[in-house]
C-alpha cells in the first residue's frame, strides 16, 4: 500500500498536468514530461521520444481543433506503486470529453494511461506514458 502523502501528491501532479493541457498551455504541459520521456498516445503511431518531440506532437494534436473544442481530461481510478524512492508506477483511467459551441459534451474518448513517474530536483516527472484507448 502507497503512502497517502504520495498518492495525494501523485493525484495533484495529475490534476495540474490536465489542466495545463485542457488550457492548451502545450509548452507547460511538455515540462511535466522528462527531457528523455517516452509517450505514446497515437494508436498504431509508437513512442514519441524526448521532451521536445513529445511538444511538436502535442502542438499538433492541439491545434487541429483548438478554436472549436474545449477539452476535458478526466482522471480517476488512480493507482500509485512506489518502486523506488526516484521511480513510481502509476495508473489511471482517462476520460476525455469535448464541449463545442452549442452542443452537449460528448465523450471524445476513454482509455488508461500507464506511467512511470520519476522525480528531478524533487519534482514529479512523466519518463514514460502509454495511453491505451479503449476499443471495443
Amino acid at each position: 500500500m502507497v503512502r497517502p502523502r504520495l498518492y495525494t501528491e501523485v493525484q495533484q501532479f495529475y490534476a495540474r498536468q490536465m489542466r495545463l493541457l485542457d488550457s492548451h498551455d502545450i509548452t507547460s504541459h511538455a515540462q511535466t514530461f522528462t527531457e528523455d520521456a517516452t509517450f505514446e498516445h497515437i494508436p498504431g503511431g509508437g513512442p514519441v521520444a524526448t521532451r521536445a518531440a513529445i511538444e511538436k506532437s502535442l502542438l499538433k494534436w492541439d491545434g487541429k481543433h483548438r478554436d472549436t473544442i474545449q477539452r476535458r481530461h478526466w482522471l480517476s481510478m488512480i493507482d500509485v506503486v512506489s518502486l523506488r524512492a526516484d521511480v513510481i508506477e502509476a495508473s489511471a483511467y482517462l476520460i476525455e470529453i469535448n464541449v463545442r459551441p452549442g452542443t452537449k459534451p460528448t465523450i471524445a474518448q476513454s482509455c488508461v494511461i500507464e506511467d512511470e513517474l520519476t522525480r528531478v530536483h524533487g519534482q514529479l516527472l512523466v519518463r514514460s506514458r502509454k495511453v491505451l484507448e479503449d476499443q471495443l
